[in-house]
């Protein structure tokens, strides 16, 4: 029984370039471009991108209202 969900291992793509992957270097094609990809996560261009919260001692704000300001 043969299932043909997609290319095997070996013939994906670098994901780099788009050229066919090589064993030696897998899943790039080549030692460039295995280290075009070790470049781009030393210097965090593969990072995810975070949103800093208003609230930084982790506690959940207040729902209660605020008392009135006295004059």
């Amino acid at each position: 029984m043969s299932t043909e969900d997609g290319p095997p291992a070996s013939e994906k793509p670098c994901p780099i370039c788009s050229k066919p992957a090589v064993a030696k270097y897998r899943p790039f094609c080549s030692g460039r471009c295995a280290d075009v990809d070790l470049h781009r996560w030393l210097s965090g261009a593969y990072a995810i991108p975070v949103t800093e919260n208003d609230d930084e001692d982790g506690e959940e704000p207040s729902l209660a209202p605020k008392p009135p300001r006295e004059s």
